[in-house]
């Protein structure tokens, strides 16, 4: 996550910046688990309010919370893009983006239009407000490198994705009439999954993997052209999606993806420095999720069979998630260390002492466990049960060590001393 500039604090955002969306996906994680266990086998039953909620818990509660924190940190870094006030725009953005997900949570328990009204006005203020002001960014350098040009991709897909969820809750309270409902849904999961979350992950990958683990570059065909050619699949797919064509483009995107992820494993094997490391583990099990998942979405084109669907959900949920720990155990010690040394303190700690690897490797074995787990839950539904349960842990296991991190963070401003210039 370095450039080759280096890193400096004037152009890094204040920790509190990143950690206080951490703290908060984390928070949202265990959420998620226990509404599993509420709802139990009924969340993998489509168009369910359990479904609903679940989904929109894991994808915005989660996975929007962990992105924007790493956004925020990644486009003064990678992108060398510099947020003015970052600060106020992070708690304005935070604050409405909490109540809005909660406020959607709440609408699709109880099919109350007014909360979907709230949760439409709160989650478009935070989230729109965030993605064009670092779009706006993006579009004003004159240089971009592959990782800042596939963030400003990922960031309009997220847009898009906004919109169309926009049309959905304005649907669902009876402000339109919503004709377009089911294709404008199906282009909301598209953008969504593969421009935003998927696109994002590559776009990030491109610097990180090369950095953090010592390997070789990535190809300049997918480097330079992957995350324009995705976006631009998915453009076609919304005219696919009316047109009756969706499911070729469906198939581009699935051989793409599966090249970019075999092509991440191949680097990830040649890296320089082979330690054991559970962050690579990470990083292997997610990009072999991504197959599979691609893998389901092709079978999906030939057969009509549910199942296909639900799996394919679980797997690049899991898929991204495994990204998302990755990054975490790897950008959380990595600033506190960063920040208290460039503070001055003198017994600033090692990134190993704030979290230390062992304990990255328990959260592997967790999350492996979650995915065992859910894939025998398709034959023994019961076992569904202890997905939720794995989740509260896996989740609850990362806020233990985001709490920890804070803690030793204002540990050390408090009782260290400063180096004397």
């Amino acid at each position: 996550m370095f450039n080759q500039g280096g890193l400096s604090l004037d152009q890094a955002p204040p920790i509190s910046v990143v950690l206080r969306f951490f703290v908060t996906g984390a928070v949202f994680g265990i959420l998620t688990g226990v509404a599993m266990l509420y709802f139990g086998t009924r969340t993998l039953t489509p168009e369910s309010t359990a479904a609903r909620v679940t989904t929109h818990l894991l994808a915005l509660g989660v996975m929007a919370s962990f992105m924007l924190g790493a956004l925020f940190q990644m486009l003064p870094v990678i992108a060398g893009v510099v947020l003015q006030n970052p600060i106020r725009k992070a708690t304005f953005v935070h604050i409405a983006f909490l109540a809005g997900v909660l406020s959607l949570a709440g609408a699709f328990l109880t099919n109350h239009t007014f909360l979907y009204t709230i949760a439409a006005i709160l989650l478009a203020s935070a989230l729109l407000y965030a993605s064009l002001i670092m779009i706006v960014n993006l579009f004003k350098l004159q240089n971009h490198s592959s990782s800042s040009k596939g963030m400003l991709f990922a960031l309009i897909a997220f847009t898009l994705t906004l919109i169309a969820a926009l049309y959905l809750l304005t649907t669902l309270t009876g402000g339109m009439e919503g004709a377009y409902y089911l294709q404008i849904k199906e282009a909301h999961y598209s953008f969504a999954l593969f421009g935003w979350v998927a696109l994002l992950i590559v776009s990030i990958s491109f610097q990180v993997v090369e950095m953090f683990y010592v390997t070789p570059a990535y190809p300049k065909i997918i480097s330079n052209y992957f995350t324009a050619t995705i976006l631009t699949l998915l453009a076609l797919k919304v005219f696919g999606i009316f047109q009756g064509f969706a499911h070729y483009i469906d198939l581009l995107i699935a051989v793409l993806f599966i090249l970019y992820a075999a092509v991440t494993i191949h680097r990830l094997y040649k890296r320089k420095r082979p330690t054991s490391d559970a962050t690579v583990w990470f990083w292997r099990l997610g990009m072999g999720l991504l197959i599979v998942t691609m893998l389901l979405l092709i079978a999906q084109n030939f057969t009509l069979n549910a199942t296909v669907k639900q799996l394919s959900y679980g797997t690049f949920t899991l898929f991204a998630l495994s990204i998302v720990f990755a990054m975490v155990y790897k950008i959380v010690p990595f600033l506190a260390w960063f920040h208290l040394s460039n503070q001055g303190y003198m017994k600033a700690p090692l990134m190993h002492d704030i979290i230390h690897p062992k304990r990255i490797k328990v959260h592997f074995y967790l999350h492996s466990a979650l995915l065992a787990s859910f894939l025998l839950s398709f034959v023994i539904p019961t076992l569904f049960y202890l997905c939720g349960i794995l989740t509260l842990i896996s989740f609850g296991w990362l806020l233990y060590h985001l709490g920890y991190a804070i803690y030793i963070y204002r540990h050390t401003q408090k009782h260290s001393e400063k180096i004397s210039w």
